[in-house]
């Protein structure tokens, strides 16, 4: 069977099939239809028995299926031997989970709020007040990070990763969730929009790219 990764356009998908990229892995990508029952839709019973959330990203490998964009990008790296993780260093580990999983529960909430709120739940269950306090978030959680990542709180971006001297797949969770953030129209220093430019003009990224084109 191989490797499928299931996915949609720049949502969270592209952080997988951008790392499957990097690692130089063989894989078939699906672009699925998120509101559509049909066999190529996020709602079929086909892809349900997959990912009970009818959510993307799904990864397929054999029989083993994964639903959530980091745990993927993690194992990828473990079946690719391809050091994008830390793995032999307890130190170096702790400081990347520190990263990855302030971004996806601070940095990425705020935006996931207002994504909700602005167009994915029904419009029944939006609240319009939300996303100035989503907006307060957000800046709290960039503030928080400038701590984390140093040349975040620069004026100008001289080429560092986010852990250091070499990328690492805490690159893709950052530089994806600021791409997202200017999407949105969220204000972001220029160091950070410089470093985002700079990871998604890597090879991988590009072909990433060229993919959900």
């Amino acid at each position: 069977m191989g490797i499928t990764l299931y996915g949609l356009g720049p949502s969270r998908s592209f952080r997988c099939l951008w790392a499957l990229e990097e690692c130089e892995l063989e894989y078939d990508y699906v672009n699925l239809d998120l509101a559509s029952t049909e066999p190529d839709g996020a709602k079929s019973h086909q892809y349900l028995t997959l990912n009970a959330q009818g959510k993307v990203p799904t990864l397929v490998h054999d029989d083993f299926v994964l639903t959530e964009s980091a745990a993927i990008l993690n194992y990828l790296n473990s079946i690719s031997s391809s050091g994008f993780v830390p793995t032999d260093d307890t130190r170096k580990r702790a400081l990347y989970d520190e990263l990855a999983f302030f971004i996806l529960t601070e940095l990425e909430q705020p935006l996931w709020t207002t994504g909700k709120h602005r167009f994915a739940i029904p419009e029944e269950q939006r609240v319009e007040a939300v996303l100035s306090t989503a907006k307060w978030e957000f800046e709290k959680a960039v503030n928080a990070l400038k701590s984390i990542v140093p040349f975040t709180s620069q004026s100008s971006y001289k080429g560092e990763y986010a852990l250091g001297e070499t990328f690492s797949f805490a690159d893709i969770l950052l530089a994806q969730t600021i791409n997202w953030a200017d999407r949105f129209n969220f204000e972001l220093a220029n160091s950070m929009l410089s470093y985002r430019d700079a990871m998604y003009a890597r090879p991988a990224s590009s072909r990433a790219l060229n993919r959900i084109d």
